[in-house]
């Protein structure tokens, strides 16, 4: 008997330093970077319009740099992005790595809600970013004219399609690009702000948290509701950790200290001291802070910015979506590698076109940033508020903080991020409704899924035959054909449906039977040669683990090539795979989930994708086995 234990592995990124700290500018900061155009403005004319004065003016900035400083600085830089799953990050490596540690039902259960919920608020996240970045950008034509101010819509729309219509093609050589052009976004940027700076130097004490104190001491009522823009100064904070396999801890701190924040505040204390010489340019700082003749190209660049830093959100949600089919919270989807060196490279298709048709909605439904900026915030938010309720969890179970101390650090990062989250909710009928929504209906399919997963496999398990009184009966009992039969099995040790309609009806058992077991761990990857677990059962047949990463590339025919036993090696084009298809049928057992979620998790089953291209099973190969089943 061989046997296998999960690697504990990480995936280091590949690259020198700055090779790495420069990918990381054009992926990770692509969305907090693309902020300043609508972050200030909306501060001011958002749906709690300010008064362009001095209070006003520098309480915004301190407010900006210091929310920067505390939530991006402490808690991702230096907290969040050592909390990683054996290189990896996000809500699904962080809840897959605090799930090995928890014990108790309750305690998982609730440790798995979290998690679950902060990939829900992501997709909310994904849809908004492209639209309001996107639509930002554009609305810069009418800076440059007021006349083009109509050709903002169309111009957004165009560049949207554009951008998800090319998605099935890849981001490596695209990608290559990303940090190149960053990088001159945020010089640009960084250089405008220097100039109106060195005419207005006395923005300088902006810096200065006794002005964001007097900001709340003097109208506490409108600081609290212009939280809710200035938050949009932060949107895209979450990239920082989940992104953090693609790069590393080092290259991402080191571009948000050295390059990233230094640019982003210098560019928001430009519109600042623009602001103190000449408030009427409130309707858009960020474009007229540039010279007139440099206003076209900003707007090109602004542009393709905000199309990386969209391009970042879309593979983040296909990364997502991919974590979350291999750990068992969505049903199986169509999943593209499009790099054949680079396995994080994917391509989702169902995933691609909902959010193009999402964004879509959200641009002509809104028809400005303004008006977007209302809708955004609440998820960024609450995914926040979750990933560190998350890590308060991490630190005393795993990194074994005094829960004393533990409780006092997190307690800080909850009471302002709680802060801007309830600041952020009174925009709910002004747009926050729409990621809410988005986030239940996501929520509502993930916990489905998963809990119907368990139902069905416990259906297909009870009363199943043991597979050892199965191979004395059977082998008598049948003809034996030549070749190799692969059964998929999801119960260990039971004879799988497949097997016994197989042999119900044909009489027939192959000389080698294989009982395929799939198991993903929860670690981002699993060796390749500790992939195989294998257990001889006597009488040809054989039981079979295969054990991968919630990162990995499932392709089964290629993991069981190197299986062998003494009868030889498997041959190919002598193998046949048996998959079970069951007919759920949904009913009112009090045991099972509410009838209506009986009825939505068996439609996500017809609709997913068919095992055989999942596990990239030959297609000649292929025998499907039906039955039904009542959950």
């Amino acid at each position: 008997m061989m046997t296998v234990e999960a690697a504990d592995k990480s995936m280091p990124a590949k690259g020198s330093l700055p090779v790495l700290a420069l990918g990381a500018i054009g992926v990770v900061f692509g969305d907090i970077g693309t902020s300043p155009p609508y972050a200030m403005k909306e501060a001011f004319i958002g749906p709690h319009p300010l008064a362009v004065n001095d209070l006003h003016i520098f309480g915004v900035l301190s407010l900006i740099f210091w929310t920067l400083m505390i939530i991006v600085t402490l808690k991702y830089v230096l907290v969040a992005l050592r909390a990683d799953n054996h290189g990896e990050g996000g809500s699904f490596a962080l809840l897959a790595r605090i799930s090995r540690h928890v014990e108790g039902p309750r305690a998982t259960a609730s440790v798995v809600v979290l998690g679950v919920l902060a990939a829900s608020l992501f997709y909310g996240d994904a849809m908004i970013t492209p639209a309001i970045s996107v639509l930002s950008a554009a609305e810069g034509l009418k800076v440059i004219d007021p006349g083009l101010e109509p050709f903002a819509l169309p111009l957004a729309t165009i560049v949207l399609i554009a951008l998800f219509a090319v998605q099935s093609r890849g981001t490596g050589l695209v990608g290559k690009a990303f940090g190149p052009i960053v990088l001159v976004y945020f010089l640009s940027i960084a250089t405008l702000g220097v100039s109106s700076i060195m005419a207005q130097p006395e923005v300088l004490a902006a810096l200065n948290p006794y002005w964001a104190f007097r900001f709340f001491e003097i109208e506490p009522a409108l600081a609290f509701l212009a939280l809710g823009s200035i938050f949009l100064a932060v949107t895209g904070a979450e990239a920082l950790y989940a992104d953090l396999g693609h790069f590393g801890r080092r290259p991402i701190g080191i571009s948000w200290l050295t390059l990233v924040y230094p640019c982003l505040m210098l560019n928001y204390l430009g519109q600042g001291a623009l602001l103190l010489r000449a408030p009427e340019a409130v309707s858009n700082p960020f474009f007229l802070l540039a010279p007139e003749d440099l206003r076209l190209p900003l707007l090109g660049l602004a542009m393709a910015a905000t199309v990386i830093a969209s391009q970042a959100v879309i593979t983040g949600a296909f990364s997502l979506t991919h974590q979350a089919i291999q750990l068992g919270y969505i049903s199986r989807l169509k999943v593209v590698y499009t790099s054949e060196t680079e396995a994080g490279q994917i391509y989702i298709p169902v995933i691609n076109w909902a959010l193009l048709v999402m964004v879509l909605a959200l641009v002509f439904g809104f028809g400005s940033s303004s008006n977007l900026a209302s809708a955004y915030g609440i998820a960024v938010t609450g995914t926040m508020l979750i990933t560190t309720l998350m890590l308060g969890v991490f630190v005393v179970k795993i990194w074994r903080w005094r829960p004393l101390f533990a409780a006092t650090f997190i307690s800080a990062f909850l009471t302002l991020e709680g802060v801007f989250f309830f600041s952020n909710a009174l925009k709910v009928f002004d747009g926050g409704w729409v990621p809410i929504v988005v986030a239940a209906v996501i929520f509502t399919l993930l916990t489905t899924w998963a809990r119907g997963r368990v139902i069905l496999k416990h259906s297909l398990s009870s009363g199943a035959l043991p597979l050892e009184i199965f191979i004395k009966s059977a082998r008598g009992s049948a003809m034996t054909a030549k070749g190799t039969a692969v059964f998929m099995t999801a119960a260990d040790g039971a004879v799988p449906s497949a097997l016994l309609h197989n042999l119900k009806h044909n009489q027939v058992l192959h000389e080698r039977v294989i009982l395929l077991n799939m198991k993903v761990e929860t670690v981002p990857y699993v060796d390749a040669e500790k992939r195989l677990c294998v257990t001889a059962c006597g009488g040809g047949f054989f039981r079979i683990v295969l054990r991968y990463g919630f990162m990995d590339e499932i392709d089964v025919p290629r993991e069981l090539d190197g299986f062998s036993d003494p009868s030889g090696r498997i041959e190919p084009q002598f193998t046949s795979y048996f998959l079970g298809r069951q007919k759920l049928i949904a009913t009112h057992d009090i045991k099972s989930m509410a009838l209506w979620r009986e009825h939505l998790f068996a439609w996500m089953l017809r609709v997913s994708e068919s095992a055989m291209d999942y596990f990239k099973l030959p297609t000649n190969r292929v025998i499907e086995v039906g039955s039904q089943l009542r959950i």
